[in-house]
């Protein structure tokens, strides 16, 4: 793609808003970033995620037409804000087809039509992350697994969609050819800014460190609020009259990449330094950060606050990208029942015992031996001489999952499992309404060459326009760094200690990546750097990680620029988050539980201020 001809590309930097960042964001920000005073060239919107993924594909593949494949939501968003788009010509990308974007593409055009906005506004769509046949047809032996290693010819379930992960690049050849409206299905979540900021100033192809800070623009504005307050370890500090209502990002990318990053004024919430940190470390897998049409190198990557609400992003530089992409494959995993079961007050690991005892007892071994997860597990713990019942209460969770859907009905589970209820602990009381087994899919992660896209438009004259793969790519896979502190400093060295909670000093984020998990920490103030690089090794990272370190295997390295210390926790969630059988779906809890972890933080620290 060549320059684009546009005036304003050589003389501003392209302001681009994110209005969604999951299928149930607010889905009145559309409407209102639309129809507000607020200078904007493109909304983005996120409508994806790898828990609607595959329950999409799943209904798609075993119900065919009578499935919806697309996020529903996307439409309540676009319709009221048609007339704004078209008025003030304002571009719009969305991944909200999920698996059936011709269907919401349909949809979309059938709105402007009926809206009388036909010669005003063309839609497009992107064809290509689709590729159930590519996957299909190549040598199951030779398809592995990238979190876990195992080859799809031993996975023990029969795929029925899969889907890859696209670039920008479409985005970006469908607005140079005239659309206003792209819906995507599988794009990377920061696609859409990296094809509407290359769009919008000519890049080339080969423009790596402009496309590579595009993408971590886009990977910053993704998950809308996130960065400006929504999921902040420092939230206590916010201005709690206006948490009802935070703003909405925008990412103000120049020419050369230059990447600022703010949100309406007057909006709720806040952009510094520190929310930007908390969200560049979020679920990234460590030094390079891999996507379609380029490969983002972040480990010098820093911010600065230039006035209230306004951060730039420095330091980000670009190589080529993989001549690979991510697919995932989807199949029917099971059926699942979840039953809770209140525990209160004392001896919760005797009252669990008996249960288990009971349990196992009343469902016999042949019944045991049908199901591929049993899991009973207490969450919380009872607090000493608790004030009121709930804070003596504790919840026991059993999930049970098996092949079938028989096997966990209610004759075959919930019979037994009620049966004993007069036998057991103190004070069992059950606390869920429905037993009712409920199918879930498995999700198989796995590398496949690039695939060539398609652009079609609503504006029948236009023809379809293919994108082939990136021509200039990596020579070979590049491996991430792990490494232990560097630099270390003698703890003792930093005077007087507190026993206190990790987080009263340190802010972090974590999420998933499949059933990988990754997490970042990094402290209030510079001074504390050393000490905290030098605390976290991956020795200490496990002791904190107490009960819950299974023996995965864990990778640690530095994002010096931040202050932060960032570790990738590889197969923690599972089979990642359909099939875990954990309350930890999105791999979020790992931040929280080891920033409440007491430590021995140096008294300098404290008497400087608290998260």
């Amino acid at each position: 793609m060549g320059s684009v001809g546009m005036e304003h590309s050589s003389k501003r930097p392209v302001r681009i808003m994110n209005i969604s960042g999951s299928p149930v964001d607010r889905r009145d920000a559309m409407f209102k970033a639309a129809n507000s005073d607020e200078p904007i060239d493109v909304l983005v919107g996120d409508w994806m995620s790898e828990l609607n993924m595959p329950s999409r594909a799943y209904a798609v593949a075993t119900q065919g037409d009578k499935a919806i494949g697309y996020e529903p939501s996307f439409l309540e968003a676009i319709e009221p804000a048609l007339p704004a788009l078209a008025a003030k010509k304002i571009k719009l990308a969305a991944n909200a087809g999920a698996v059936a974007t011709k269907d919401l593409f349909d949809k979309v055009v059938e709105m402007v039509n009926a809206q009388g906005l036909a010669d005003k506004l063309t839609v497009a769509w992107v064809e290509g992350d689709v590729v159930t046949s590519t996957i299909k047809r190549a040598d199951a032996s030779q398809q592995i697994s990238v979190c876990t290693g195992q080859k799809l010819s031993e996975w023990p379930y029969e795929p029925l969609f899969a889907q890859c992960y696209l670039g920008g690049w479409a985005i970006a050849q469908a607005f140079e050819a005239g659309a206003d409206i792209v819906v995507c299905g599988r794009v990377a979540d920061a696609s859409p800014i990296v094809g509407a900021a290359a769009w919008w100033h000519g890049w080339q192809r080969t423009d790596f460190d402009c496309l590579a800070r595009a993408l971590i623009a886009g990977h910053l504005i993704e998950c809308s609020t996130y960065i400006t307050g929504g999921n902040f370890t420092g939230f206590k500090h916010m201005d709690w009259s206006t948490i009802h209502d935070l703003g909405y990002p925008i990412a103000e990318i120049s020419s050369d990449g230059d990447v600022i990053i703010t949100k309406p004024p007057g909006s709720g919430g806040l952009v510094t330094v520190e929310t930007c940190k908390e969200q560049l470390l979020y679920e990234i897998q460590g030094k390079y950060y891999l996507n379609s049409d380029v490969t983002a190198v972040i480990d010098q990557a820093c911010f600065t606050e230039l006035e209230t609400d306004r951060v730039r992003l420095s330091g980000v530089t670009g190589l080529p990208p993989p001549a690979t992409t991510k697919a995932g494959v989807t199949a029917l995993g099971g059926y699942k029942v979840e039953m809770n079961w209140a525990l209160v007050g004392l001896d919760i690991e005797e009252k669990k015992k008996m249960y288990d005892i009971q349990l196992r007892h009343s469902l016999g071994k042949e019944r045991i031996s049908k199901l591929s997860c049993l899991d009973l597990t207490v969450y919380g713990s009872v607090a000493e001489n608790p004030r009121s019942q709930n804070a003596a209460t504790v919840d026991l969770r059993l999930v049970v999952q098996a092949r079938d859907e028989e096997t966990v009905n209610e004759k075959n589970l919930a019979s037994p499992v009620f049966s004993f209820i007069m036998q057991t602990f103190p004070a069992a009381t059950y606390t869920n309404k429905s037993i009712v087994p409920k199918p879930f899919q498995e999700y198989f992660p796995t590398i496949i060459p690039q695939p060539t896209q398609y652009v079609h438009f609503s504006d029948t004259a236009r023809q379809a326009i293919a994108v082939a793969p990136p021509k200039t790519t990596l020579s070979e896979p590049l491996v991430q760094p792990t490494y232990e502190p560097t630099s270390p400093v003698a703890l003792d060295s930093f005077g007087p200690t507190q026993k206190v909670p990790l987080g009263k000093v340190v802010y972090a984020r974590a999420g998933d990546k499949g059933s990988n998990c990754n997490v970042g920490f990094f402290p209030m103030y510079e001074a504390a750097w050393p000490w905290l690089r030098s605390l976290l090794s991956t020795e200490k990272f496990i002791d904190l990680l107490g009960d819950d370190y299974q023996d995965q295997r864990i990778d640690r390295m530095q994002f010096d620029g931040l202050w932060a210390v960032h570790f990738l926790l590889h197969d923690w969630l599972d089979r990642g988050v359909t099939a875990n059988a954990t309350y930890d779906i999105l791999g979020k809890f790992v931040a929280e539980y080891v920033r409440c972890k007491i430590v021995d933080v140096p008294t300098q620290f404290l008497e400087m201020g608290t998260v």
